[in-house]
């Protein structure tokens, strides 16, 4: 589905197949159905219609970052030029501490999630790579002290 046209309305089959996956993206198709109560062909053509609708973007696994290694994060905000914030947003991709972008609106324009080894390395990322970026007015770093995913 192209970007000019209205996203199809999601039903509550459509709902309950991705709260099926978000509980688990390696689900099989087979319980996804036997879960949402529908027949394995119909699972398939609705995961296929969300897939080329762009509702499902990817699968992916969920990381514990302190079993990954990464011990310190911190949520970073950015005051940002807003003709800057293309090429922004695609410096910010190439940095692999940074696992999540956000432009918001408020008191600062973007905020994004650093995930690091340790203080030494997030502040490498904050001080070295963040702040020297062409169009970064200014930052402001809240540090993590406990991560609770909802889902």
């Amino acid at each position: 589905m192209d970007d000019l046209h209205e996203p199809r309305a999601l039903d509550a089959v459509d709902r309950a197949i991705l709260d099926q996956l978000t509980e688990d993206a390696r689900r099989s198709v087979t319980t996804i159905a036997e879960n949402v109560h529908i027949s394995r062909a119909h699972a398939y053509n609705r995961l296929a219609r969300l897939q080329a609708d762009g509702v499902i973007t990817k699968y992916t696994a969920l990381v514990d970052p302190l079993k990954a290694g990464l011990r310190s994060s911190a949520y970073v905000t950015l005051k940002v030029r807003q003709q800057t914030w293309r090429d922004l947003r695609e410096r910010l991709r190439a940095i692999p501490e940074v696992h999540h972008i956000a432009l918001v609106g408020g008191d600062f324009d973007v905020i994004i999630l650093v995930r690091a080894v340790d203080n030494t390395d997030l502040r490498r990322v904050v001080f070295d790579q963040l702040q020297s970026m062409p169009g970064v007015l200014d930052t402001q770093t809240f540090l993590v002290f406990e991560d609770l995913d909802t889902r």
